[in-house]
């Protein structure tokens, strides 16, 4: 696994130096849920593979940028599940924005995700790892070395509630739970990236991060296998939950690699008010 851990260190260190000097504009492309793609998560999804092409124990790559998935080494024993730039149409208003990582084993169901990271370009370059029952935060210097800085670990109740969807399509039982959140005082935090918006619940102590099913997307909009169990597993090992409403995010399995699922991350307070207002 840590050859796993090193070249996405290299990934990160790569991106940071295109997010901060290559053109954020639009390419021609499309990806393959139709979104059109920014030359930097071009970039980005070519850098990731570069790097992990290198390493033996990588059998295949699924990226949220490519229809179907490449394959590296037939004897490779981990799958990687990535979305290689999150929130890329952050980058040109300079926001934050992300890379996030599921690493797998026989395939991309979330009961066999072994390894989840994420990685934050922000005004400082942080990456958090959940693995081995702890997650860690390590942090990029000067000399482009990722050093330990401490674990995370959620509170029992946050403070943040970050409502993702449009909210015109929300249901009236989940604006009205996000409303009575607010009513008890919680703050907004929600810019549009699901990595800067979860790791800050995450280094402040808890909350909830939401992206319901909708009356446009009864399914949601993001992804099982780049973007939701990464969390899911990080989000469980510091202390938290993160279900469907009903479920453990990491007891579904996706019917495609694409496939999508709503999903609720926080501190366990704010999840047992989603189960009560989702009927569990």
């Amino acid at each position: 696994m840590t050859e796993i851990f090193e070249a996405i260190k290299r990934s990160a260190i790569r991106i940071r130096y295109a997010i901060e000097n290559d053109d954020t504009g639009y390419s021609h492309n499309q990806n393959a849920t139709g979104d059109v793609q920014l030359k930097l998560d071009i970039k980005s999804d070519l850098i990731i593979e570069e790097e992990f092409s290198n390493v033996a124990t990588v059998k295949e790559l699924a990226s949220e940028e490519k229809e179907h998935v490449e394959r590296l080494n037939e004897s490779g024993k981990y799958l990687i599940g990535y979305d290689p730039l999150d929130g890329s149409s952050l980058a040109d208003v300079n926001l934050s924005v992300g890379s996030i990582f599921g690493i797998y084993e026989d395939d991309y169901s979330g009961k066999n995700l072994k390894a989840s990271v994420y990685v934050v370009y922000g005004p400082r370059v942080e990456m958090v790892i959940g693995y081995d029952n702890r997650v860690e935060l390590h942090r990029l210097d000067a000399e482009h070395v990722f050093h330990f800085i401490q674990l995370i670990n959620l509170d029992q109740k946050g403070k943040l509630n970050s409502p993702g969807g449009t909210q015109k399509n929300w249901e009236c039982h989940h604006k009205e739970m996000i409303d009575g959140i607010f009513a008890d005082g919680y703050r907004l935090r929600y810019s549009g990236g699901m990595v800067p918006d979860l790791h800050q619940i995450l280094l402040k102590g808890g909350g909830l991060f939401s992206y319901p099913g909708t009356s446009d997307n009864p399914k949601g909009k993001l992804r099982m296998t780049f973007e939701v169990f990464p969390f899911a597993q990080i989000y469980e090992l510091a202390g938290g939950q993160a279900i469907d409403g009903h479920r453990r995010l990491l007891e579904l399995s996706p019917a495609h690699i694409h496939d999508t699922t709503p999903c609720f991350f926080g501190s366990n307070e704010e999840i047992e008010r989603v189960k009560s207002c989702y009927g569990n």
